[in-house]
């Protein structure tokens, strides 16, 4: 199948993507509203948001760029010291974008 890559095709892929992702949210709040939560299902969900994250922060740790170090190590130190995610989060890009921009300058 393919769809061309005008601007109705690129509005039909959006809206696929936009019900594919629709279907799999409400489909899993359906599941999961015929499942009792139990203590050890609460604790594995709570425990996959983590595993989740981290799966996403490590590889950036390892391999991104001084941009996403910087994010990194300012978003964590932010929440440590305010225990609060929004300012954590912001600090974070503020660093990067901060960090990214003195780069492309000195070249």
């Amino acid at each position: 199948m393919t769809i061309e890559t005008n601007t109705t095709g690129v509005l039909v892929l959006i809206l696929i993507m936009m019900l594919v992702t629709l279907v799999t949210r409400f489909g899993g709040v359906f599941v999961m509203s015929y499942v009792r939560i139990s203590p050890r299902i609460e604790s594995f969900i709570n425990t996959m948001a983590s595993s989740v994250l981290i799966a996403i922060i490590v590889p950036m740790a390892f391999a991104g760029d001084a941009g996403a170090l910087a994010a990194l190590s300012v978003t964590a130190v932010v929440m440590l010291m305010l225990k609060k995610p929004l300012p954590a989060i912001a600090a974070g890009i503020v660093a990067a974008a901060l960090v990214r921009y003195l780069e492309f300058a000195a070249f």
